[in-house]
């Protein structure tokens, strides 16, 4: 056998050598990250869609959305997604901004729980009110966008006096409200429009007939008790009080717990219509001259 053909057939065993451990690196030690990698490009074709298409989808998933939103949005209520406990603090104080300065609230966090498928925060709230602050408060917590509700209410009289000694006729209460919260967004809109919380005036159910407190004589006005009516001018009546302290009035001018209501130069009179804790009395002055002379009369029959 010549040198060159001893030297090609050593090329030759030298290439399938090679063959063979490139074959066995190939098939046995790159078999798995060759499926690896084969894996991965499916999983790509898959998710290979065509740009215009995408675009079609997302407008008409946003389509989808803005329609459900808006149907949320028209509900009464709706029931949020894990809202702050501190929320319904910053609503209190927000519905309480304009009460009247003798309400006072004090509300109070007690515990988180559940009722069926929703959550809830539990407060309590406690104080005395003026009647239809109450009624605005409890109207505000039930009507309210996001969803409250109030459990149990208790009711009772409350008498707080003033500065000036002046008598208010509150309402006592204590308030167990839930506030409702979800863990997913499937019932609150995206953008949280507040109902309206303008509560109609009412009757204060709670004010007395008959009081005990009758407000002090702060604007000095006339005290018609004990009075005396001294003449009758073109410009009214002319009346003196038990002190002294003499007034010029007119029908319809305000005296200390009522009104001059008339004036009857015919029979030199002037009537008063007084309200005395719930009782109504109402009241005459005659001139001391015709007193006198209606007292002769008197005697004489």
């Amino acid at each position: 056998m010549n040198r060159k053909l001893k030297n090609s057939l050593g090329l030759l065993g030298l290439l399938i050598l090679i063959l063979i451990a490139g074959g066995v690196y190939i098939f046995i030690f790159q078999n798995g990250d060759i499926k690896e990698k084969n894996e991965k490009l499916k999983k790509l074709k898959v998710n290979d869609y065509n740009t215009a298409q995408l675009t079609t989808q997302y407008q008409e998933l946003l389509k989808r959305s803005a329609s459900l939103d808006s149907i949320l949005a028209s509900r009464k209520f709706n029931i949020p997604q894990n809202i702050s406990s501190i929320k319904f603090f910053t609503f209190i104080n927000k519905v309480s901004s304009w009460f009247s300065p003798s309400t006072q609230i004090s509300t109070e966090f007690l515990n988180r729980g559940t009722d069926k498928e929703f959550f809830f925060y539990e407060y309590r709230l406690t104080g005395g009110a003026d009647f239809n602050d109450l009624y605005k408060l409890i109207y505000a917590i039930e009507q309210s966008k996001e969803l409250k509700k109030i459990k149990t209410i208790t009711l009772g009289n409350l008498i707080s006096t003033d500065e000036e000694g002046y008598p208010h006729f509150l309402v006592n209460y204590t308030i167990l409200a839930h506030v409702y919260f979800s863990a997913n967004d499937r019932f609150a809109s995206t953008g949280i429009v507040e109902n309206n919380l303008n509560a109609p005036r009412l009757y204060d159910i709670f004010y007395p007939l008959i009081r005990n407190e009758i407000p002090p004589n702060t604007n000095f006005l006339l005290d018609v008790q004990g009075a005396k009516l001294l003449a009758l001018i073109p410009e009214g009546a002319f009346i003196a009080d038990s002190k002294g302290n003499s007034y010029l009035l007119w029908e319809g001018d305000e005296v200390y717990l009522g009104y001059l209501t008339k004036i009857d130069y015919k029979n030199n009179r002037v009537s008063f219509v007084l309200n005395k804790g719930g009782i109504i009395d109402k009241v005459e002055l005659d001139l001391e001259n015709e007193k006198n002379k209606n007292n002769k009369l008197e005697k004489l029959k």
